[in-house]
């Protein structure tokens, strides 16, 4: 600075050291600004959670008639984390609610899977011959779909609670 005149005079030196603390600032922002973008990005990615497993039943499905007898559901689905204080037992496990879907994806039912039993049996659901998918817990895999068939008089069972894959379902006689 000049003592007479009052006037700063920058060195080109200083300026261009302004120049690129400028840009470098604007690097530091663009860099934060994408990364904000992408993380806000993928917190919009949204779809069907889950795996869907294969049909569930027998080979043959038999299609619903109006007044045709009904079959039987009996979904092991994996033990619901929250205890129930409130319920008779609160150290007895219990397996967690699913859902009950037509084969066109159309909710059916809401299964609160307790039978009510002092054993902790999961709920057995009455339902018309047909073909359903089951939305529940499995154990270790989180939220699955299972399509399964359900025939006359008769039971079909599926296991989410652990075991193998060979263990997920069965027709009981």
């Amino acid at each position: 600075m000049s003592a007479e005149t009052g006037i700063n005079f920058d060195s080109e030196t200083s300026t261009l050291k302004k120049v690129v603390q400028i840009i470098e600032c604007m690097k530091n922002k663009f860099t934060f600004c994408t990364l904000a973008v992408g993380i806000l990005l993928m917190g919009c990615v949204t779809g069907k959670s889950g795996i869907v497993l294969d049909p569930v039943g027998p080979t043959a499905p038999q299609p619903a008639a109006v007044h045709s007898r009904t079959g039987t559901l009996t979904v092991y689905s994996a033990f619901d984390v929250n205890a129930d204080f409130n319920s008779r037992d609160p150290y007895r496990g219990e397996y967690s609610n699913y859902r009950i879907y037509s084969r066109d994806g159309k909710l059916l039912q809401r299964i609160q899977n307790d039978n009510g039993s002092n054993f902790g049996s999961p709920a057995e659901v009455s339902l018309a011959p047909g073909q359903y998918r089951v939305v529940a817990h499995a154990n270790g895999y989180g939220m699955v779909t299972v399509p399964v068939v359900v025939t006359e008089n008769r039971v079909t069972t599926v296991h989410l609670e652990g075991g193998s894959p060979d263990d997920i379902a069965r027709n009981d006689d």
